[in-house]
């Protein structure tokens, strides 16, 4: 859903949310952590170049690990919630 003209997001509280709901936490057994280390696993290894998303293969909230295995390269518009242009603007849905 594209922004009010005037919008600022409210950091702190998308954070606290993340907190909440255990997807960002300190130390190396968070799932930032986990994911983040994924990400540069497949660097390393050519599997993703900078600028794609690595995206799980099956969602971790359907039970998929942070594997390599259960990882693919992507482009930032397939792995993202709304459909966007090349230039990361959204699709009008007309």
């Amino acid at each position: 859903m594209p922004s009010s003209p005037g919008y600022k997001r409210d950091y702190k509280q998308e954070y606290k949310t993340q907190k909440e709901r255990g997807e960002s936490g300190t130390g190396s057994d968070s799932g930032s952590a986990q994911r983040k280390r994924l990400r540069r696993l497949a660097l390393k290894k050519g599997m993703v170049k900078p600028g794609q998303d690595l995206d799980h293969k099956k969602p971790l909230s359907k039970g998929g690990s942070n594997t390599l295995k259960n990882a693919r390269a992507v482009s930032p518009s397939e792995n993202r919630s709304f459909p966007r242009n090349k230039d990361g603007s959204m699709k009008s849905n007309t």
